[in-house]
C-alpha cells in the first residue's frame, strides 16, 4: 500500500468516508504540496491536532488549484469507538470557513475514496452578461455574450460515450495505463452552480462520467466555447478525440469548475 493511502492497522480502528465541501479560491488544489495551502493539507492538519498523530486523508478527486467542490469524498482511518458526528463538529470549528465537512460515517474496511468510486459529476459555469458581475466572478467564467448557446448545446452529445480522451488531456499529467473514459452524459443547462437570486446570463455544462483526465473538462469547455463563437470548426472535436495528445488549445479557467458529486456502486446484498 502506498504512503498516500490510509491503512487499518488493527480492530481498534475503522475506515471512514467523509463528504467535504470547499471553495477552491485560495487553495493550491486538493493534494498536499510543500509550502502550499491545500484542502487535503488542511484536513490532515486538523485531524492530527485532534488525534495527536498523523492521519492520511485520501480524496476521490484531486481537484486543481481554484476548483471548487460541493461533494468531494475522502477516506481516512479513525478510532473505532469515536463519535464521528462530534469529530465532524470539531473539524467545522477548526477548519477555515472555505472548507466544511458535511458528514463522516463508517465505511467498509476496503473502501477507498478514489479507487472505489464508480463515477463523478462535475459542472462548469459560464457567465454571458454584458458587464462583469461581482457575485459570479469567483464561480463562473465570463465569456462573450455573443456565444452561440444552441451551437454549444449541440456539441455536448459528440463527446458522450466511450472515447480515448488523450487529446483533451493537458501535459504534466501523471502516467496512466489508459486514457479511455466514458462520459455518460454531457449537457448545457441554465443557471450556474452558485447563482445569486437575480442571476441572469448564467449557464453551466454538466458532466457525468466514470473518470476524468488532467484538465480534461476545462479543455473540453475551452474547445466548446471556441467553436460556439466561430473561432474553430466543429471537426476539431473529432480531431482531438483521435489525437494522442497532449491538448493544445484554450483551457477554461479553474474557477468555473465544481466537483458536484462522487458516485459509488451500492453495496452488494448480504448472502442469505
Amino acid at each position: 500500500m502506498s504512503a498516500e493511502e490510509p491503512e487499518i492497522a488493527d480492530s481498534s480502528h475503522v475506515m471512514t468516508k467523509a463528504v467535504v465541501r470547499y471553495v477552491g479560491t485560495g487553495f493550491a488544489g486538493w493534494q498536499v504540496q510543500p509550502r502550499q495551502r491545500t484542502v487535503q493539507g488542511a484536513l490532515e492538519e486538523a485531524l492530527r491536532t485532534i488525534s495527536g498523530q498523523p492521519v492520511r486523508v485520501t480524496g476521490a478527486g484531486r481537484t486543481d488549484s481554484g476548483v471548487h467542490a460541493l461533494g468531494q469524498v475522502c477516506s481516512f482511518v479513525w478510532r473505532a469507538n469515536a463519535d464521528l458526528d462530534q469529530l465532524r463538529r470539531s473539524l467545522s470549528c477548526m477548519l477555515a470557513p472555505e472548507i466544511r465537512v458535511l458528514s463522516i460515517e463508517p465505511a467498509p474496511r476496503e473502501f477507498h475514496a478514489r479507487k472505489s468510486a464508480a463515477g463523478k459529476r462535475y459542472s462548469y459555469s459560464l457567465y454571458l452578461g454584458p458587464e462583469a458581475d461581482p457575485f459570479t466572478a469567483a464561480y463562473a467564467w465570463r465569456v462573450s455574450p455573443k456565444l452561440n448557446l444552441d451551437r454549444l448545446a449541440s456539441l455536448c452529445p459528440l463527446i458522450e460515450g466511450e472515447h480515448d480522451f488523450a487529446g483533451f488531456q493537458s501535459s504534466g499529467a501523471s502516467e496512466k495505463l489508459s486514457t479511455v473514459r466514458t462520459l455518460h452524459s454531457v449537457r448545457l443547462a441554465p443557471g450556474g452552480v452558485f447563482s445569486p437570486l437575480d442571476a441572469r446570463d448564467l449557464w453551466r455544462v454538466e458532466f457525468h462520467g466514470n473518470g476524468f483526465l488532467y484538465k480534461m473538462i476545462r479543455n473540453i469547455v475551452g474547445t466548446f466555447t471556441e467553436i460556439a463563437r466561430g473561432a474553430l470548426s466543429e471537426s476539431r472535436i473529432e480531431e482531438r478525440l483521435s489525437s494522442p495528445g497532449p491538448y493544445r488549445g484554450l483551457t477554461a479557467p479553474a474557477h468555473g469548475l465544481t466537483l458536484i458529486e462522487v458516485l459509488y456502486d451500492p453495496p452488494a446484498p448480504a448472502a442469505s
